[in-house]
């Protein structure tokens, strides 16, 4: 069944073979459970110039908040603007019938700043460097 086909290794993300996977995936989805409702829920922070600067990447789908990456510039941070995104990320993830919001942080990143806004432990793993772990987290968003 598999003769003939190529398996490679990429380093960098090809905008076509991401759009073949989403595409096979949603189908699936589709079939399985009657829809298809990912979408991207990105808030960004840009500087006076329009730059970017920092933000939290997300996603929604079949009811779950994904939060995927959230940076903030040092000089940000402490500031209230990162309860604002969250604020503003979760509202809209309710708003697109969300009911749970998932996010993974290290030790050395920021698990604190997320069980703050009432996410809740549910696993943990060891991970590089020695001693830290990488945290998940989830939240009813009900």
């Amino acid at each position: 069944m598999s003769q003939g086909l190529d398996i490679a290794l990429e380093r960098e993300r090809i905008p076509r073979a991401e759009a073949v996977v989403t595409r096979g995936l949603a189908e699936f989805n589709r079939e399985n459970c009657g829809r298809v409702d990912t979408q991207t829920l990105d808030i960004l922070v840009r500087d006076g110039k329009g730059e970017i600067i920092g933000g939290l990447l997300g996603r929604s789908s079949l009811g779950m908040f994904f939060l995927d990456l959230f940076y903030l510039p040092a000089s940000l941070r402490g500031s209230g603007l990162g309860s604002r995104i969250m604020a503003q990320a979760e509202a809209e993830a309710r708003r697109r019938g969300c009911t749970t919001a998932l996010v993974y942080t290290g030790t050395f990143q920021a698990p604190g700043f997320y069980e703050k806004y009432g996410y809740r432990r549910f696993g943990e793993i060891a991970c590089p460097p020695d001693g830290a772990t990488r945290i998940f987290l989830s939240k009813s968003l009900v």
